[in-house]
């Protein structure tokens, strides 16, 4: 309505968005393993600046209100940083003592220089090869898969996803077009516009395909 139809669809493209909206969500499965846990999922989200806003708040509103710990830890020196749009994302705690703890799941949102910052971590990239070796869960969407994942080698022997414009810098480009894929112990999705679909993919694989379709309708994400 200010800018024009043209405009609209210029600032959509980039966001990867569904043609379908509201239609029942879906992701890729490869390898399926059971994702169990003890009780509630132990979540870490990564943040910096830089970081696409709109994956990182959806993230963490999503597997919240599926009653999952969701702990936002700042990889800069803050906690409060400023993504990728300008907007002030304030952490729970710094990533130091965020990784006192252990996680079901480590998920990286994108934003080129939030993705950048976390390759640069040597405690997060460190935190997701052991978590990788130990067989439990990471995911990454956007520039994430591609600059943090790919970049060290945690893609070996994986199939993932990546922001389309990303998707060149993997190794295995044979399923990119999927909107978010599953492949056994990792996560990996597209962009803002597929974010949705991203965490409650993980929160279908902790806690059920009922719990996410209760979440998806209550957000009016589907019919």
């Amino acid at each position: 309505l200010l800018y024009g139809k043209e405009k609209a669809d210029e600032v959509a493209g980039p966001l990867v968005m569904r043609s379908n909206h509201g239609a029942e969500y879906n992701f890729k499965e490869l390898n399926p393993v059971k994702w169990t846990v003890a009780s509630s999922p132990q979540i870490l989200v990564p943040i910096a600046n830089g970081t696409e806003e709109m994956e990182a708040v959806i993230i963490v509103d999503v597997l919240r209100r599926a009653k999952a710990n969701v702990v936002v830890a700042s990889v800069e020196g803050s906690l409060e940083i400023s993504a990728s749009r300008k907007v002030k994302l304030v952490a729970d705690v710094l990533l130091d003592e965020a990784l006192n703890n252990p996680y079901d799941i480590i998920v990286l949102p994108g934003g080129l220089g939030g993705a950048q910052a976390f390759a640069n971590s040597d405690e997060l990239v460190d935190s997701l090869k052991k978590q990788r070796e130990s067989g439990r869960f990471y995911g990454a969407i956007c520039a994430s898969p591609a600059l943090v994942l790919e970049h060290h080698g945690l893609l070996k022997g994986k199939k993932a996803t990546a922001f389309p414009a990303m998707c060149s810098k993997l190794s295995d480009t044979s399923e990119v077009e999927n909107r978010v894929i599953v492949d056994g112990n990792l996560v990996t999705s597209r962009g803002p516009g597929t974010t949705m679909e991203f965490a409650l993919a993980i929160t279908e694989k902790f806690l059920g395909r009922e719990k996410a379709d209760e979440l998806a309708e209550a957000m009016l994400f589907v019919h």
